[in-house]
């Protein structure tokens, strides 16, 4: 029965990981309605903007951005590990960012 705990563990963190993003969209929706808050859409358009300046995050690689009050999430594939860590440093850059939640996966090369 030891055995299944740590499972049990284990199950619960994916789940409450997986239910995170969804807690701060209801807040940003309760606090600023269902056309996003006050900025949200420039700051969208200004990562879009700072990524575009970077031709590695570039096509093949996906990257697809949204801003919930005033957080920046980045979903999508990239490549590598790098290109992951640049896309999320270059939303920082963006003004009025509060944070970057970084979801972008990375593609599966296979054998």
């Amino acid at each position: 029965m030891t055995r299944c705990k740590p499972l049990y563990v284990l199950a619960f963190f994916i789940i409450l990981t997986g239910t995170l993003p969804g807690c701060a969209a209801y807040s940003a929706y309760s606090k600023c309605g269902s056309r996003g808050c006050p900025g949200d859409a420039t700051i969208t358009a200004e990562v879009r903007a700072l990524l575009n300046q970077h031709p590695a995050l570039g096509p093949p690689n996906q990257v697809y951005v949204q801003t919930l009050d005033r957080g920046v999430y980045l979903t999508g594939q990239m490549a590598t590990d790098l290109q992951r860590d640049t896309a999320e440093s270059v939303a920082h850059e963006a003004t009025g960012v509060s944070r970057v939640v970084n979801t972008i996966a990375l593609t599966y090369a296979g054998r």
